[in-house]
């Protein structure tokens, strides 16, 4: 039983180091983005330990690292382009 919340929220943690080491530019500052990770996959896991209920941990996992990645990417900011000539005058 607490294998599932446990495991979802180290899958978010590596989540969100996978996300700041492609992604460093592009994401805010480290704290909010391992705390957003770690409570996405917590998340993740009561809601597929909700809709599939108890005795399947592996798609519940699954299922945790999916919704943590979803909400990680709600993160992700545009980049910065710079101004054209033509847009500046």
């Amino acid at each position: 039983m607490i294998l599932e919340p446990l495991g979802s929220v180290l899958l978010g943690l590596a989540l969100a180091w996978l996300a700041l080491r492609s992604l460093p530019d592009r994401l805010p500052s480290r704290r909010a983005v391992f705390t957003t990770g770690a409570l996405g996959g917590l998340f993740g896991a009561y809601l597929m330990h909700s809709v599939l209920g108890p005795g399947h941990v592996v798609a519940t996992l699954v299922g945790s690292a999916l919704i943590g990645a979803v909400t990680l990417s709600l993160l992700i900011r545009p980049r910065s382009r710079p101004l054209s000539r033509s847009a500046a005058a």
